[in-house]
């Protein structure tokens, strides 16, 4: 029991492993509706689910959840099945079960997607897995927008909405202890060094004004309001809050 893993209440370590004459036979009858033949074939395949499950465990979800909605990929599987064809029943159902886990973690994503993008995103993954199987490489945006007669650009938007967000916490390089993860790789283009000290630079002299100049800069700026609100506000001529506008804007630029 000391190995014992157990997921689902099923205990990982004594899952049977059918062989490919028994897996066929098995096929033969389930096609026929042996119920005993798809029990048995679930079974004995629940190991191909653990090996798939397994490309996932980086994604934080719960393996109980992703191995229950595998092997409802491996029912499809079983049952969509085609004994006519000389193919192994692995090569099919990896695919198929890749695909209910892939499917479920875009239904469950925390960013909410249209049911015609995932629709567009989902049958654009099918073409690449069936190019890949048959090519035995990665085919192009190009490629995968001309199978399935749809533009460049709804292959690329397709496949933009489905992505994982990622944490900027996410480790991607560790050394001697030292985790490296993307924020340490992402740059703030508007909050650099320079612009740290432009914004202290401007405080400063703002705090430097007096408070009737810092008011009229601040209804003038943030406000939104014209000279004429202003003067009626505070009391003073339109020509006063040109005057002590024009002065404060001119010292903050000499101070800086």
């Amino acid at each position: 029991m000391q190995h014992k893993v157990e997921i689902c209440g099923v205990n990982t370590s004594k899952l049977k492993v059918l062989k490919n004459e028994e897996t066929r036979a098995l096929l033969l009858r389930a096609k026929e509706g042996d119920q005993q033949a798809r029990e048995e074939l679930i079974s004995g395949n629940l190991r191909l689910v653990l090996s798939v499950i397994q490309r996932f465990s980086n994604r934080g979800e719960n393996a109980d959840d992703l191995f229950q909605v595998g092997c409802i990929g491996l029912m499809k599987a079983i049952d969509n099945f085609n004994t006519d064809l000389d193919v192994k029943f692995s090569t099919y159902g990896v695919p198929m079960i890749i695909g209910e886990i892939r499917r479920y973690l875009r239904d469950n994503s925390t960013m909410r997607v249209s049911r015609a993008m995932r629709d567009t995103a989902y049958k654009v993954l099918q073409a690449k897995e069936a190019y890949i199987a048959q090519h035995q490489k990665e085919p192009t945006v190009e490629e995968i927008a001309n199978i399935l007669d749809i533009k460049r650009e709804e292959v690329v938007f397709a496949l933009d909405a489905i992505l994982e967000p990622v944490s900027l916490y996410e480790p991607v390089y560790s050394d001697s202890g030292d985790t490296i993860c993307v924020m340490d790789q992402v740059r703030d283009s508007k909050n650099t060094d320079e612009m740290w000290l432009e914004r202290i630079a401007l405080k400063e002299a703002v705090s430097h004004l007096s408070e009737r100049e810092k008011k009229i800069l601040s209804m003038r700026f943030f406000q939104g309001k014209t000279q004429m609100e202003v003067s009626a506000e505070i009391g003073i001529s339109q020509a006063q809050v040109s005057r002590l506008e024009k002065n404060a804007l001119r010292q903050i630029r000499k101070e800086m």
